[in-house]
């Protein structure tokens, strides 16, 4: 029997491993895919806005459409734990704000956490989801909500007072009751330093190999991005090549007849005496959903 992947579990990998590993999922296919093949935890990522829907950020990317993709994602998620993000402006305003759409994530999305940019300025926001009983992971150094603040995606921490201020952004949602926190684009001594001073694991994306998990964007880490490759990412296939030839041959395929072949193409039924076996089978519980038929049955 799936063992799910829970708040405590998830802390107890800080200090008992192994490395935690998270990947996003946007749709129920990947999700389904990616937790079966052992994600520890699946990020349905504000990122959506940007490799999903083509937007320049992820800024535009409302609470309805995080809570739309995290049903999808959570619908067929049966080991790894799901965590939301939550978009720009819905925790911004006020911690009651905060806690409303925290909730409708839950409620709605099925969320079992959300995680949420910033770290000091945010405690308090952090502080009071959690105390409603909703899990929290942070998000600290380069936090993509805050593009325009820091004139682009850029890596922070660089300098020592720069880092000091991530480290005690580290520190201040640790103390507001986040489980995990995230690190991404700093140095990697940085990382280090933030991992060993706080008690709860981090999990870097562009932050070095010493946090205690790694995250990646599902489209990166599958190279369905050709034209695109951050320095932090390795890609464990070329999907994206994949699909382009595939597509190509089944272009060439249908303009040429070759597709449909006699294979996949269904005959008229044939008649039948009275009384003659039909082949008719017995419906099976729990069968895997087909598309079309998947027979001449």
């Amino acid at each position: 029997m799936t063992t799910k992947i829970t708040v405590p579990a998830v802390r107890e990998r800080k200090h008992k491993g192994p490395k935690l590993a998270m990947l996003t999922a946007y749709d129920a296919t990947m999700a389904r895919l990616l937790d079966d093949g052992g994600a520890d935890m699946l990020l349905v990522g504000d990122s959506l806005g940007m490799v999903v829907q083509g937007q320049p950020s992820t800024l535009a990317v409302t609470v309805d459409e995080m809570a739309y993709h995290s049903r999808m994602v959570a619908r067929v998620t049966r080991r790894a734990q799901v965590v939301v993000d939550m978009p720009f402006m819905s925790f911004q305003v006020s911690s009651e704000k905060a806690l409303e759409c925290a909730g409708k994530l839950v409620k709605e999305g099925n969320a079992e956490a959300v995680k949420l940019e910033g770290g000091v300025h945010v405690a308090d926001t952090v502080r009071r989801i959690v105390t409603a009983g909703i899990p929290v992971v942070g998000h600290v150094g380069l936090t993509p909500q805050s593009i325009h603040a820091f004139g682009g995606f850029r890596v922070q921490g660089k300098g020592e007072d720069a880092a000091a201020r991530v480290l005690q952004d580290a520190k201040a949602v640790e103390q507001a009751g986040a489980y995990a926190i995230v690190l991404e684009a700093m140095p990697a001594d940085l990382a280090r330093r933030i991992t060993d001073t706080v008690d709860v694991p981090t999990i870097g994306i562009g932050a070095g190999p010493h946090c205690d998990g790694q995250v990646l964007v599902c489209y990166d880490f599958l190279g369905m991005f050709r034209d695109i490759q951050p320095k932090f990412v390795k890609r464990y296939a070329e999907l994206g090549d994949a699909i382009v030839t595939a597509t190509r041959q089944y272009v060439a395929e249908v303009q040429s007849g070759a597709f449909p072949e006699p294979r996949h193409s269904f005959g008229m039924a044939q008649p039948r005496s009275i009384g003659e076996p039909t082949g008719a089978k017995p419906l099976v519980e729990g069968a895997a959903p087909q598309y079309g038929p998947a027979d001449e049955s």
